[in-house]
């Protein structure tokens, strides 16, 4: 007897179609699986051979084959499972022979009988549906799967339950897709006393999803107007809800269902390593660029991370993905993230200048400074001095305006950068639409530089104060800033605070070199 089930493999965020073959055949008893499995795959008979013990069921005395077609594709994870026990169950005749025809599976086995969760049920629910499959997963994936759509989905607590509903003695309801929930409250910008500059960089780097970094002394701030940030983006559209969920679903990290249309927020540790932060290890899992797509990234104390880890980060910055490579396979995941990066100027805290002033400047400064190389610096559009907060900052009352005003004028400058897009016939749509992400012919026609902004410009990289790459952030930076006031056309104003905040002037301020 043979029969078959569907289920899937990941490769990225897609899941990719496998039949799971299993064929009864004399011989001794043994089961064995074939099809380039991991670990986890090889130690499926076991589990399996437990929960048919649990349900009272014994396996036939015969040589038990199952195949993972094709064969030649990398299967790892524990999902295979419930698609080989029902496959074993089919060809013993306990279930329907055809009761199996127009469904997948995926999920992990209990020695006592019940379906264990796992991850990825959200995009092998999307790649059920796109083959006209329903899906059969863990109960506790069900809310999870029931986002995919049109796709039906059986989500059982156990082998038993699946067996009845197959034999018709009880039926399963179809799971509710579950919550979607606000995420954590906003931090409010009116906690932050002083550096008006730096918070108006804030504004404009969450209006044009622009990359920023913070350089200033322990305690002025910088962390704290990186926590803010997510509260002045809007929240994630459908489309972008869709694409997070993906990634996160596949890292294992939405628990019951729950989607939240807050942007991802992640700050991983500065001993992160290059894995940890673009993906790979084992089993080629998102790293944290990805699990921050569509929303921030946040890196504190940028030059104590491993230089390879940060230089891996540039090709995610200019193309919104990361490929991680192995040597039987190459694994794309998502990563259009907003990056901010805090640092303090030299190793000391307090650089050059003022109370606390560094004694071996300006070595250490441009020590310090040079671990994070110019390609990475060159990718960052706003790069903002922080001097240290006074008591009389401290001693002021709460700034008249916080996170609300601030929201709303990002708001406004997002909405007429969408509007003006679906305006210019082949523009990039959605998020793509975002200044942060303008480029080529359709950068230069939003942008509609005066002469006198364009000739500011030109000498700026004729001294040799921005390369290529910077005079393209320069543009979009400037037509954020002219978004922000509602102007028309980038000016020569826009284009001289847009230049002001290019990494040369900023960090220069910090070792007594500024680039103007």
């Amino acid at each position: 007897m043979a029969a078959k089930v569907v289920t899937v493999a990941f490769e990225g965020v897609e899941a990719r179609r496998v039949d799971v073959e299993v064929q009864l055949t004399g011989g001794q008893q043994v089961m064995v699986i074939v099809g380039l499995g991991d670990k986890a795959v090889a130690e499926s008979k076991e589990r399996v051979r437990g929960a048919f013990a649990g349900m009272g069921l014994a396996l036939p005395p015969r040589r038990i084959v199952a195949n993972l077609a094709p064969a030649d594709m990398p299967k790892e994870g524990s999902h295979y499972d419930l698609p080989i026990a029902l496959a074993v169950m089919a060809a013993m005749g306990v279930i329907p022979i055809d009761a199996l025809d127009g469904w997948a599976a995926m999920g992990e086995l209990s020695l006592d009988g019940r379906i264990a969760a796992c991850a990825g049920a959200l995009p092998a629910a999307m790649a059920a549906g796109a083959m006209d499959l329903g899906l059969i997963c863990p109960e506790a994936c069900g809310p999870e799967a029931a986002w995919a759509g049109g796709t039906r989905i059986l989500a059982p607590r156990s082998l038993v339950a699946l067996i009845n509903h197959f034999r018709g003695g009880q039926i399963l309801s179809a799971p509710a897709p579950g919550p979607v929930i606000e995420g954590e409250a906003v931090r409010d910008l009116r906690d932050v006393k002083g550096q008006e500059h730096a918070k108006r960089a804030l504004e404009i780097a969450a209006a044009g999803s622009h990359n920023l970094l913070f350089c200033g002394p322990p305690g002025s701030g910088k962390s704290m107007l990186a926590q803010r940030l997510p509260g002045l983006l809007p929240p994630l559209s459908s489309h972008e809800l869709l694409e997070t969920s993906m990634v996160h679903s596949v890292a294992g990290l939405i628990a019951k269902g729950t989607l939240t249309r807050a942007r991802p927020y992640r700050a991983p540790h500065h001993s992160a390593s290059m894995a940890a932060l673009t993906g790979g290890g084992l089993k080629a899992k998102p790293g944290e660029v990805s699990l921050a797509h569509n929303g921030v990234l946040f890196l504190d104390e940028l030059p104590e991370f491993g230089v390879q880890a940060l230089d891996s980060l540039r090709g995610p910055l200019e193309t919104g993905e990361v490929m991680v490579a192995r040597a039987n396979a190459h694994v794309r995941y998502p990563a259009r993230v907003q990056l901010v990066a805090a640092m303090n100027p030299c190793r000391c805290g307090h650089g050059g200048a003022g109370r606390g002033a560094c004694g071996k400047a300006p070595r250490c400064l441009r020590d310090y400074q040079g671990r994070v190389s110019g390609p990475l610096m060159d990718r960052i559009d706003l790069a903002v001095d922080m001097p240290a907060v006074t008591a009389a900052d401290l001693a002021l009352p709460p700034p008249s305006e916080g996170t609300a005003e601030a929201a709303a004028r990002v708001a406004r400058a997002r909405r007429l950068q969408v509007e003006r897009a679906e305006a210019i016939e082949g523009a990039p749509i959605g998020a793509e639409a975002l200044n942060g992400r303008a480029e080529g012919r359709y950068l230069e026609k939003i942008a509609d530089l005066d002469e006198a902004g364009r000739g500011l410009l030109a000498r700026a990289a004729e001294a040799g104060q921005i390369s290529a790459r910077g005079w393209t952030r320069v543009l979009r930076l400037a037509r954020t800033i002219a978004d922000l006031e509602g102007a028309a056309n980038v000016r020569r104003v826009h284009v001289a605070e847009a230049l002001a905040h290019r990494r040369t002037n900023a960090l220069g301020a910090a070792t007594g070199e500024g680039a103007f």
